[in-house]
């Protein structure tokens, strides 16, 4: 008998997160730092960030996710 794993609801909020059009596109995805927190924990949110070769900052509670694996320049 083989184990088949099933996804698990942090698995489906992440899918259904990262399927956003903007992901696709190299574009950001802002989510709130609590909502986050509260759905899967920051733990595993930064883990999948990095993952995808994504980069992420954190502004006033809200978490900006740069769907983009290219370098990452702060200009001000």
């Amino acid at each position: 008998m083989e184990f088949v794993s099933r996804p698990t609801p942090s698995d489906s909020w992440l899918a259904l997160v990262f399927s956003a059009q903007a992901v696709a596109k190299g574009g950001v995805v802002r989510r709130s730092r609590h909502w986050v927190e509260r759905e899967i924990g920051m733990e595993r949110f930064v883990a999948e960030v990095r993952r995808r070769g994504f980069h992420m900052v954190e502004c006033g509670g809200q978490l900006i996710v740069i769907c983009n694996p290219h370098g990452l320049r702060v200009i001000c």
